[in-house]
């Protein structure tokens, strides 16, 4: 299945904040977005979610699998979100339910769209929390969100995101909160999850040493529009936008500094 956006526009209050962009993830492939903060790639993956805040508009074409999904009803988005595409936040701690268990989370997952009693989803519940890597997966998924640590907590969200295998997964910065170790092992479990599951990846992100770690292909985005995409190996190597140069550069002294061990 591919995702395909064509000249999105958002505007916010009647200030256009994403200003005509194109891309496209074909089945199976790995894309970064990258920009700074303001850039407009969060405001490009709600749109594509149809999860916009209020006061938000946006126009223009996102197709799933050759479906137009941008304007739908939300019951209809509803059934698409989680089923078929997946997202996974920057802030777990926001993005999880602070009053129910890690484990009843994950199973409404597939509950919702499988259909499945609470029985059965109680025990897809701790087979995803194993495969994910939480540790004692038997006794975590009776716990709340609170109780578990920062590496924890974005595992789990990784679990209920993926809970019903989806064929699109969407990874809103999501190991900007974590600090270099846990982000290193939380960005390891994303690739291996997404390549075993054959899935297709959006990864959102400010750093170019981040993306290059999980993404083959990048689109670069300043002031909501592309400035540049490409392969990222060649985007590595001979970045012809000052935009990607620039992140470079800080990807570079990030390298040199050692701080993505």
């Amino acid at each position: 299945m591919t995702l395909e956006v064509t000249d999105l526009v958002i505007e916010i209050d009647g200030h256009r904040v994403v200003d005509g962009i194109s891309f496209a993830v074909p089945d199976g492939a790995r894309v970064g977005l990258i920009g700074e903060s303001g850039s407009g790639k969060s405001l490009t993956a709600l749109a594509v979610m149809g999860l916009l805040p209020d006061g938000a508009a946006a126009t223009g074409s996102v197709r799933w699998n050759g479906r137009e999904i941008l304007g739908l009803p939300d019951r209809e988005l509803a059934k698409l979100r989680g089923d078929e595409i997946g997202m996974v936040f920057q802030e777990p701690r926001t993005a999880l339910n602070p009053i129910r268990t890690i484990g009843r989370q994950i199973a409404e997952t597939m509950r919702i769209h499988e259909r499945i009693d609470r029985r059965a989803a109680r025990v897809r519940a701790v087979a995803e929390a194993a495969r994910v890597a939480l540790p004692d997966p038997e006794r975590i998924v009776d716990r709340y969100p609170h109780q578990l640590s920062g590496g924890q907590r974005q595992r789990a969200a990784i679990a209920i995101a993926l809970a019903a295998r989806p064929r699109l997964l969407i990874a809103d910065e999501p190991t900007t909160a974590l600090d270099v170790t846990i982000q290193a092992g939380v960005l390891r479990l994303l690739l291996s999850l997404v390549e075993t599951a054959g899935m297709s990846l959006v990864f959102i992100t400010h750093d170019l040493a981040v993306l290059a770690q999980v993404a083959t292909h990048a689109v670069v985005l300043a002031d909501g529009r592309v400035v540049e995409s490409g392969p990222l190996d060649l985007l590595l190597t001979a970045p012809s936008s000052p935009i990607t140069q620039g992140l470079l550069r800080d990807a570079t002294a990030t390298l040199w500094r050692g701080e993505d061990a």
